[in-house]
């Protein structure tokens, strides 16, 4: 099963986090120093808010799945829709060991797709660095110009 997902960057971590609770009658599941997420049911959305961006606004938008076979389903779409593919294979970001990938759409919004593989005690440390880098990839989260209106592309044999 997919789980929607949303990374808005904020300039203040407590007032949002305080609206946000409020918002989803819930809790963050967790809360670092600048970052928090809540693991919502109702509606099935994984939402995500950090003080690591250039401006306050949506970062990006993704979805998380259950099962690795569900990521690959998502790869083989995008290859298919001959999408230019991101593929980060398994790294850490936002505070998550995860398998993932990121597409790219028209507009330059950033779509992460990935599976979780369980907690980390860093923000990041993107494999990205072991790669040849992509033009516009970040040290973590999504590839630098995303969300700019410039599509960010992934570098030549990595699509």
């Amino acid at each position: 099963m997919k789980r929607f997902h949303v990374h808005v960057h904020v300039d203040d971590l407590a007032a949002n986090i305080a609206f946000y609770t409020k918002l989803f009658g819930a809790e963050p599941t967790r809360v670092e120093a600048d970052y928090a997420k809540w693991m919502l049911d109702d509606p099935r959305v994984n939402f995500a808010i950090s003080t690591r961006g250039t401006k306050a606004g949506v970062d990006h938008l993704g979805f998380q799945v259950d099962e690795p076979d569900e990521l690959a389903e998502l790869a083989q779409r995008a290859k298919a829709a001959d999408m230019a593919l991101l593929d980060e294979g398994e790294t850490t970001c936002c505070y998550a060991r995860s398998d993932k990938h990121w597409i790219v759409d028209p507009q330059g919004i950033a779509w992460e797709h990935f599976h979780s593989l369980g907690s980390a005690l860093v923000y990041g440390e993107s494999n990205r660095q072991l790669q040849s880098p992509a033009p516009g990839a970040s040290a973590c989260c999504a590839p630098r110009g995303a969300t700019t209106g410039a599509a960010a592309t992934p570098a030549v044999g990595e699509q």
